[in-house]
């Protein structure tokens, strides 16, 4: 189905490999479609509920592919353009997918690759990951994936990486809130399964609600028509039907039926 990805389904989970180990997995024209594809697929199907994505090979991925970034400075400025918003497009829709979503990065994860890590609601990495933004040392400028690094980092310490280029450990990226949690590398993919089983616990409504919400409040003051927009909000989601069944499930001391659907547990 796909040239530059291949997708692994488990139980209540789906996981985007990207698939070009020989080049580290670089982002071409190809791989920015098929992830996009890729996204649309899964935002659709019902019996997903949590998105992992991954990257065959030694590297999470390398950035942008050279023979792509060739192309793209001999191309004109409106096919610049179009090649651009293909990319902002795909890591738009990765970030606000219903569903929670989840990077599993391991080695290099740089350019794109970090805005990937960064686009992703949960980001794990073994700890000799490392990520950077080094479009700078070659004239250019990480600009489609700076909404979802500066909401990372912070615009200060966006700012810094975005000039210096430099490389920036597991560690510090961690503390900085790109990553959430740092793992050995033969422990990934067991945490990855830890966090899944935790998500899939949940109401696939209600995260999809406070998906929302989250983007929604996001930088606003905390006035009163945020306040009002907040209770609206827990008011309208006690009234659904997954509300009711969640409730009903917790004092019966039972799994909700999402939670048993998936496999999972109630904790």
């Amino acid at each position: 189905m796909y040239q530059t990805l291949s997708v692994e389904r488990g139980a209540a989970t789906a996981t985007i490999w990207m698939n070009r180990p020989e080049v580290h997995n670089a982002f071409n024209e190809v791989l920015i479609e098929e992830l996009d594809a890729a996204v649309r697929a899964l935002q659709a199907d019902p019996a997903v509920r949590v998105v992992i994505v991954a990257g065959k090979g030694r590297n999470f991925c390398a950035g942008a592919d050279l023979h792509w970034m060739g192309r793209a400075a001999a191309a004109t400025k409106e096919e610049n353009l179009q090649d651009a918003r293909r990319f902002a497009r795909m890591l738009f829709g990765l970030a606000r997918m219903s569903k929670p979503t989840l990077a599993r990065v391991h080695g290099a994860a740089l350019g794109g690759g970090m805005g990937i890590a960064a686009a992703c609601d949960i980001c794990v990495a073994t700890h000799d990951a490392s990520f950077a933004m080094s479009e700078a040392r070659l004239g250019l400028i990480p600009a489609v994936i700076s909404p979802y690094v500066v909401r990372a980092l912070g615009s200060r310490q966006a700012l810094r990486y975005m000039l210096s280029a430099e490389r920036i450990s597991a560690a510090r990226a961690a503390e900085m809130g790109l990553v959430q949690e740092v793992v050995a590398v033969d422990a990934l993919d067991a945490r990855v399964g830890q966090i899944c089983e935790s998500l899939c616990a949940g109401g696939p409504a209600s995260q999809a609600a406070a998906k929302a919400l989250v983007f929604e409040v996001e930088g606003r003051e905390i006035a009163d028509e945020l306040i009002e927009r907040t209770a609206r909000a827990i008011a309208q989601q006690r009234t659904t039907a997954e509300a009711a069944e969640g409730m009903a499930a917790f004092f019966a001391k039972q799994a909700p039926p999402w939670a048993r659907a998936a496999g999972g547990k109630t904790s």
